[in-house]
This record gives C-alpha cells, sequence and structure tokens, in this order.
C-alpha cells in the first residue's frame, strides 16, 4: 500500500471533515488576558488570516492538480522536485501531488542560505522547484546559477518574474488522480540529514519506507479518527511529517502551528481541541518556564482534552518530564527516537506505558529492531557502551550519490547511526552521546549528553551544550556552555561547586555563559559551538605561541 492511498481513502469517507488548520499567531495577541480575548484580536487582523482551513477532498483534489501540473510539463517519472516552503496549508498537497506524479520529494531546509539552497538541489539533481514568499531574496540570489532546475513555481501573491503562480497553473488541471503507477519500492523521497555532523546528505527513501512510518506511528500513539494533532515542527523534517503520518491513517484532523511561544501553542491547543502535541525540548522547557514566572496561566486554557505529549529529535531530560507531569499529571508521555536515515517516527521509543524509564529512549519501535554493539560487532555486555544499530523497513536506501559514506553506516540492512548508548537489564536503550561528540579527556571518555542531563538539574539553567576543547595536557577538556533563564544571575562559581556532585573527571573544567544554538528540529549545533570556541581558543594559542 502506499501513503497517497490513505490520502484518497480519507477523501471519499471524510470528504468535508477539515484535515489540515492553519494557524498564524502573531505578537498582538500577548496583549490579550484570555485565550478568548486572544482569538478576536487575531481575527480582525487585516493582512494574514490567523486561521485556514482544508478539507480531505480539498486536499486530495490539490494534490492531483498539483500532480497533472507537473506531468502537463513533461515531467519524467523518478524525477526530483523540491520544495521550500514554511509550514502552511500548501505544504502537504504538493508534496502528495509530487508523490502521484511518479516523482521524487525533495524537502528543502527553510533555514538554509542561498548557497546551501544551490548545494542541495544540485545534489539532488531537482529539476522543479517550489518556493515560497519568505525566500525571494534567497532564491534572487542562485535562480540563474542551478543549471538542472528549468521550472521555479511560486506560492503566494506577486511572485518574481522568473516564476510561475503555482496555484495558478494548478487552477486549469484536471482535480482526478493521474493514471501513474507506483510500486512500494519506488523511489519517493530524498530528505536531508540535519547537518549536525557537517555538511547535509541527501538521504534516498522509496515509497515502503513512507507507509511503514506512517503504521509504526499509528500504533505508537494509536490515534483514531476523534484526535487533533498540533503539528508545530517543520515539515520538510522526517520527524513531524512522519508524526502527521498517524493522523493521516486515522482520518484526524491536524493543526499547523506557525509559532512556538508557550501562549500561542496552549492557545492552540485550547481553541482546536488538540488531544496530542509533538514537542521539542527547547518547546517543552519554554512551556515550563513560563508557567513557572507568571506568565502563562494553566486556569486561562482548556486543556483536559490534551491526553498526550511526546518529543523526539534529541536527548530528553529526565528533570525535564518529571516538571511537565508536574502540572500536567494525566499526560501520556512518549519519547521517540529516530532519524532522517531511518524515516522517523520513532525506530526506537519509550512507549507511553513506561514513564518510569523516563530518560531512556526505549526499545526497538513497531516493525523495528535494535541492538547495541561494540568496535568488534559484538553486542554490549550490561554496564557496557556501544554504537547503537537499527534495522528495519525504513532503513534509507543510500545516500544518494554517496557510496563511500552509505558504506560507513549500512552493515548487512543495519542502520549504524553514530550514536552511543547502553542497554539496561530490561533491555531499555539509554543514549550516552554521539559517537563524534564524545570527548576523550585524560584517557577517559567523557559523554556530554550524561553531564548535561546534570546541569540541567540547576534551576537556573535554561539550556546547556557541553563540547571538548582542546588542551595541551589532556588532550580535551570538557567546557560547558550555559544558557541562563531570563533575569537570573549566576557566577562560575556557583557553577563549579554544584558540579561537586559529579565525579571529578566528569566536571567540567571552563564554564561559558552564553546562548546554546539550535536548529529547527531542536538539536544543539555543536559544529557551530566547536567553530566558536576550540577555533577561537587554537587561534589564541597560536598568538600566545
Amino acid at each position: 500500500m502506499l501513503i497517497t492511498e490513505f490520502l484518497e481513502r480519507n477523501a471519499r469517507l471524510y470528504k468535508n471533515e477539515v484535515a489540515l488548520t492553519e494557524i498564524n499567531p502573531s505578537d498582538e495577541r500577548d496583549r490579550a488576558k484570555t485565550w478568548r480575548e486572544a482569538s478576536l484580536i487575531e481575527q480582525a487582523r487585516p493582512n494574514t488570516p490567523y486561521k485556514r482551513e482544508m478539507t480531505w477532498s480539498e486536499f486530495d483534489t490539490r494534490a492531483n492538480r498539483f500532480a497533472n501540473l507537473l506531468l502537463s510539463r513533461g515531467t519524467k517519472r523518478g524525477a526530483k522536485v523540491g520544495i521550500l516552503l514554511m509550514n502552511c496549508l500548501e505544504w502537504l498537497p504538493i508534496y502528495f501531488g509530487i508523490l502521484k506524479a511518479g516523482c521524487l520529494c525533495v524537502p528543502l531546509n527553510f533555514r538554509y542560505a542561498a548557497d546551501e539552497i544551490k548545494y542541495c538541489v544540485d545534489l539532488a539533481d531537482v529539476e522543479i522547484l517550489v518556493f515560497g514568499e519568505e525566500f525571494i531574496s534567497r532564491i534572487d540570489e542562485i535562480h540563474n546559477d542551478m543549471p538542472k532546475v528549468h521550472t521555479l513555481f511560486y506560492v503566494g501573491p506577486g511572485g518574481p518574474d522568473y516564476s510561475e503562480d503555482c496555484w495558478e497553473r494548478m487552477s486549469y488541471c484536471s482535480s482526478i488522480a493521474p493514471p501513474v503507477a507506483i510500486d512500494e519500492s519506488d523511489y519517493a523521497a530524498i530528505y536531508f540529514s540535519s547537518g549536525t555532523t557537517g555538511f547535509p546528505k541527501a538521504i534516498l527513501h522509496n515509497h515502503k519506507g513512507l507507509y511503514s512510518s506512517a503504521l509504526t506511528e499509528q500504533n505508537h500513539h494509536g490515534q483514531t479518527h476523534d484526535d487533533v494533532f498540533l503539528c508545530i515542527p517543520p515539515l520538510y523534517h522526517t520527524g513531524a511529517k512522519m508524526h502527521w503520518f498517524g493522523s493521516l491513517v486515522a482520518g484526524s484532523k491536524a493543526v499547523l502551528l506557525r509559532g512556538v511561544k508557550p501562549e500561542w501553542i496552549l492557545r492552540a491547543v485550547t481553541e482546536e481541541k488538540c488531544t496530542i502535541v509533538w514537542l521539542l525540548v527547547p518547546w517543552a522547557q519554554d512551556i515550563l518556564d513560563a508557567i513557572e514566572d507568571g506568565r502563562v496561566e494553566l486556569s486561562h486554557y482548556l486543556l483536559d482534552q490534551w491526553r498526550l505529549m511526546h518529543i523526539g529529535a534529541q536527548p530528553v531530560p529526565p528533570s525535564l518530564i518529571k516538571r511537565w507531569l508536574k502540572y500536567f499529571p494525566h499526560h501520556q508521555y512518549d519519547t521517540n527516537y529516530g532519524l532522517s536515515e531511518s524515516l522517523g517516527p520513532g525506530c526506537v521509543h519509550l512507549g507511553v506505558g513506561n514513564i518510569d524509564k523516563v530518560g531512556a529512549i526505549g526499545k526497538a519501535g513497531y516493525l523495528w529492531e535494535a541492538k547495541v554493539v561494540k568496535e568488534d560487532g559484538g553486542e554490549v555486555g550490561p554496564g557496557e557502551v556501544g554504537e547503537l544499530a537499527v534495522r528495519g523497513p525504513g532503513v534509507m536506501l543510500c545516500y544518494y550519490k554517496n557510496p563511500e559514506a552509505t558504506a560507513e553506516i549500512l552493515k548487512d540492512g543495519w542502520l549504524y547511526t553514530g550514536d552511543m548508548a547502553e542497554v539496561d537489564a530490561d533491555g531499555f536503550i539509554t543514549l550516552v552521546d554521539r559517537k563524534k561528540d564524545v570527548i576523550i579527556s585524560g584517557g577517559e571518555n567523557l559523554y556530554p549528553v550524561q553531564i548535561e542531563d546534570f546541569l540541567r538539574k540547576n534551576d537556573k539553567i535554561k539550556d546547556v551544550a557541553v563540547i571538548g576543547l582542546p588542551d595541551k595536557r589532556l588532550g580535551e577538556i570538557a567546557a560547558a556552555i550555559i544558557e541562563l533563564k531570563e533575569g537570573v544571575e549566576c557566577s562560575e562559581e556557583e557553577i563549579n561547586i554544584f558540579c561537586t556532585e559529579l565525579p571529578r573527571y566528569k566536571r567540567p573544567r571552563k564554564i561559558i555563559f552564553a546562548k546554546v544554538p539550535r536548529n529547527p528540529t531542536g538539536k544543539i549545533e555543536k559544529p557551530v559551538l566547536r567553530q566558536i570556541y576550540c577555533h577561537g581558543r587554537l587561534v589564541e594559542e597560536q598568538i600566545k605561541g
């Protein structure tokens, strides 16, 4: 089966029911004292509509029209079509239209600079690029320098002269699904790695992988037709879209919220009666901080229907979930582990019934296998650390046009994730750190995630990242980049005293108070931190020398 068949089924069964709602909040709402007052302020805005909706029938019709638009341009089976859009109602119909045309969808990170867009478009052999108004200035720079791209479709009013109005062109195309035969083994999409370990790699997946990820998500979280999913992370990333696939399977509504402020999230849950919310660690942290410093009063919102909060894309501090359950004791909770190479949305997951194991990422997800292995390939024993490997129907086919990199992580059907982990007596897997992030200090292996989890217990710390800095004597030392909560003061001495509970060799030897950069999927951008602090330190030492 194909995921496009779920859409077609939903269009038949739930024709006039809302499939997608887009919400565009603004700072104007912050003047409001209640969510009802905020809603009235927002709906009076003259320019950007606060709320747009699309039924399942409209969703399928638009997907068919875009598929037929592609085919009307002579687009061949297997052609690559890029999407460069912020989350919006148009995103998913375009994605499904690409699949229905037998083409490959290539979602692009909306934070890419012009040169990064060009790099990824060239690498993936993109022939058609769909982009929105937020990206005009970036496309202006490169539209004459993308030799493989022959068509640029623009979504929105008043596009640049070198582009075509996507929705206007679609209006002339048939609303009937094109007669394109697609097999589950056919190529479906190219996603890009998050770039936390270097420049993005192009990751090739087939239709079977997309379909299996939908089954995995729905099995893990039991979406029904009555659920409402709040989607905040970017749709270009596998995590957000594949978690939405659970709604696709159930034929239930999803809400695309274009903003991450705690007030906006809670208002959306209230107004749209959301039952499932997938958050990133920083957003959950922000909600809790807003509650605790009085900026958010939970009694102002209607949240009783909210049944599940789950987190993915990065290690989850146990202290965060303990705080969360203090304010939301009735919530089910799940940790999802996945990566673009495994198509999300949980090749490993904690499971909603295992709250006592918070801190672990869990066990192999539905349709998946997982193991933790030593350098020699044997599985680790109790107390040993090894590399996490997973196997299942969502494992990538390859890194597109990069056989060397593919061979490094695909071995006998197993995907070697690069994440270091250990397994407890009950078989639950806990991440220790990225293989490339391990700090070797005086011959000891230091795992930054363990130090970060400890530091997050400090009430003054909002976020923290630990990296290795070069040291002549020890090789590397652990440095903690600490982002304090707003309005809070803290000294290096206070942090050092707090860290006396850690074994001496694990204590950070350098404390840096600064903002912790994270990418759109919530992962700490450690290459950025290394560039700032490691490179700067080396230059300083060279000058002194």
